[in-house]
């Protein structure tokens, strides 16, 4: 079976190691057969190397670095459109693409080339989050249980039929930690799916649109905090936002980033929204829009490191009344 992988970022760079790994072991099943002898992954295909940091040098992808490794032959088109990578294509004439986090959308002829399909792995739970953000949206929505789904792929945005599906509790893991967990589960998962599809007993279900929810991307503004929310949206903010883009506030003519807060039922008083009502080494009471408080625990001010409350206060003073917005 030859494979061409298509993705990104460390997310899709997880899927690749475990695919590598699989055809590298050459399990065998409980039949006695090895789903994936004779397989290849014939190509790499990933976005093209962008600036980072200070000096703005050019940095490869995180698939990219793991082709590298292995000596996988990369790809890094700019456009997808107008048939300009069908030669390619031809030339690696895979029997599957998968595809993690590529960043693109796949127009019909590559969709459909291979005879096996375009397979997608997906943090969420189809049909619930289609779209580029889903595991923040899943975090900043106060969503309990989160997952990975495998689908086949379609001209629609994530509206394929689906394949597998294996959920996750959240519990109060930050978008961060999330995205870890289901990194892995969803290079586990892909490989289930890749076993079932080369044994011709993959299920096939067709996702529900009315069920569907849209995860759009996430910028820097929506971390921006609303006090006037209720305890619990803020937090979940903060967990959906942490480590990027990260929640903030305005806060002594300048940036408050927030990475660490819980809720404090009844703590709100008398203060309007947005006052900070307590200062201590336990952190910052903050009045939110239900009346409770959100007690801030971690931050990071414009020019200095991210720390815990208590830390900052070590050399520095937030006075109580103060009123972030």
């Amino acid at each position: 079976m030859r494979i061409l992988f298509m993705g990104t970022p460390d997310f899709a760079r997880v899927s690749l190691q475990k695919l590598l790994d699989e055809i590298k072991a050459e399990r065998v099943n409980c039949e006695g057969s090895n789903l994936f002898a004779g397989s290849t992954i014939c190509g790499v295909v990933t976005q093209p190397d962008k600036p980072k940091g200070r000096g703005h040098r050019l940095q490869p992808p995180p698939v990219k670095e793991l082709a590298i490794e292995y000596d996988i032959p990369i790809f890094q088109p700019e456009t997808l459109k107008n048939g300009e990578f069908s030669d390619t294509l031809a030339t690696l004439n895979p029997d599957i693409i998968i595809v993690v986090a590529y960043g693109k959308i796949l127009p019909k002829y590559i969709l459909d080339f291979p005879k096996l399909g375009c397979i997608n792995v997906h943090a969420s739970l189809l049909p619930k989050y289609r779209g580029a953000a889903p595991i923040n949206w899943c975090v900043i929505n106060g969503e309990k249980v989160s997952g990975i789904t495998t689908m086949y792929m379609n001209e629609g945005l994530d509206t394929g039929d689906m394949i597998l599906k294996s959920a996750v509790e959240i519990g109060d893991m930050t978008v961060g930690e999330l995205h870890d967990k289901l990194a892995v589960l969803g290079g586990e998962v892909l490989l289930e799916t890749l076993e079932k599809i080369v044994a011709g007993v993959a299920p096939r279900e067709v996702q529900d649109d009315a069920e569907s929810t849209y995860a759009p991307m996430i910028s820097r503004e929506t971390g921006r905090i609303d006090w006037s929310k209720s305890a619990a949206e803020i937090c979940n903010l903060v967990r959906g936002t942490n480590p990027y883009p990260s929640a903030f506030t305005a806060y002594n003519g300048g940036k408050l980033k927030v990475f660490k807060a819980s809720v404090c039922e009844g703590f709100g008083g008398n203060g309007e929204v947005g006052e900070v009502v307590s200062v201590s080494k336990c952190g910052l009471k903050v009045v939110v829009g239900d009346g409770n408080a959100v007690n801030i625990e971690e931050i990071q001010v414009d020019g200095g490191k991210r720390m815990t409350v208590s830390n900052y206060l070590n050399g520095n003073e937030i006075e109580v009344g103060t009123v972030l917005i």
